[in-house]
């Protein structure tokens, strides 16, 4: 199973490249998020992709996450769902029949940072719940932390900036304890002190790869032990975060 997480920043900008994407990679999963855009606002060649199930969950110009699962693979139309922390558009939950994914956009923080923290605690609390009643997960998305040192580039390291912070880092460290889930790209490049997702758009930080690692995909433990490659797209898009793929022994 071939499972892609990307923040487009902006689904509309990015019209050609998600459905090139599409074409050209056949992802089993696709998860995007910040697309600012409503339902009525998604390109008509992304609504009328014949080959997938596909949910938009989208405000006018902020926030937003899509889910795309392609038909045959799931050949039963998924139930998709919000859990009740979903306030500004930010999350959508497909049960799978073993396992549920979910495509989320956690909020950046830098203008109420309160409002990001409220979404960790919850996400904790809905990954403790998950794990209580023994639905497994696989969590895609922006997530807006570098989760350790290692994920921001040395050159823009600051424990004072928000993404950066000791407290939500442990909000990371606790979502992963009480779901029971693993960090899958990190498990699967463990030293890999390059390894990056996003880059601020200026001072060819892209070129020269200085950046951040936000976008993560976060499954249980048997799953996770199931995932056999990893990918970052840094030259794949012209959005400000590259794709992340995850191939899947399932």
């Amino acid at each position: 199973m071939k499972l892609v997480t990307w923040n487009v920043n902006g689904i509309r900008a990015r019209e050609g490249e998600v459905f090139s994407f599409l074409r050209d990679q056949r992802p089993d999963v696709l998860c995007l998020q910040e697309l600012k855009a409503t339902l009525a606002q998604v390109p008509a060649s992304l609504c009328e992709l014949g080959d997938y199930w596909c949910y938009w969950h989208g405000s006018k110009g902020y926030s937003g996450v899509s889910l795309h699962l392609r038909k045959d693979r799931f050949p039963i139309q998924p139930k998709f769902w919000h859990p009740n922390f979903d306030q500004e558009t930010r999350i959508v939950v497909a049960d799978l029949g073993g396992f549920s994914v979910a495509s989320m956009y956690v909020p950046n923080g830098g203008r109420n940072y309160e409002t990001k923290l409220g979404f960790l605690r919850a996400l904790e609390e809905f990954v403790s719940a998950s794990r209580a009643i023994g639905r497994q997960l696989i969590l895609c998305g922006d997530i807006n932390i570098a989760r350790t040192e290692a994920d921001v580039h040395p050159k823009l390291r600051d424990p004072r900036v928000v993404g950066q912070r000791a407290e939500e880092r442990t909000f990371f460290e606790s979502i992963l304890e009480r779901g029971g889930l693993r960090d899958v790209g990190r498990d699967l490049d463990p030293n890999n002190t390059d390894l990056f997702t996003w880059w601020a758009p200026w001072r060819n930080l892209r070129q020269r790869n200085i950046g951040w690692r936000l976008d993560y995909v976060l499954a249980s433990t048997g799953l996770a032990e199931k995932a056999r490659g990893a990918t970052v797209g840094r030259e794949a898009t012209t959005s400000d975060h590259g794709p992340v793929t995850i191939d899947f022994d399932v």
